[in-house]
């Protein structure tokens, strides 16, 4: 693992569809920090080291969501890749956008249940 970080904000949906989106990312990214655990907030947030490589995973399947979720996620282009790969592949995903930097990489995804 390097220290290269993956940040994934959500935003919708409830606590079980946050945990379930960081879920799908685990088999990528590995266990992040902190789960998401506050019933209440309205937006959530994980962050994962990521690989210096990583790939696409064959997630475990993300199941049904309670309603849309907006998801950005932060990172190298190849973590922000892999992450927009594995939750397309995880849950019905819409592409809302991408903004690139010097080093960094930003993608939102739109999941729908």
């Amino acid at each position: 693992m390097s220290d290269t970080q993956l940040t994934v904000t959500l935003d919708g949906g409830g606590i079980d569809d946050a945990r379930a989106i960081v879920h799908a990312l685990e088999g990528v990214f590995g266990t992040p920090g902190d789960l998401p655990a506050d019933e209440r907030a309205t937006v959530r947030t994980a962050t994962f080291d990521s690989p210096d490589a990583p790939r696409a995973a064959a997630p475990a399947a993300g199941g049904a969501l309670s309603g849309p979720v907006t998801v950005t996620v932060q990172g190298t282009p190849q973590a922000v890749e892999a992450a927009s790969e594995t939750l397309s592949r995880a849950f019905t995903a819409r592409d809302e956008g991408a903004a690139s930097g010097d080093q960094e990489r930003e993608r939102q995804l739109l999941l729908e249940p």
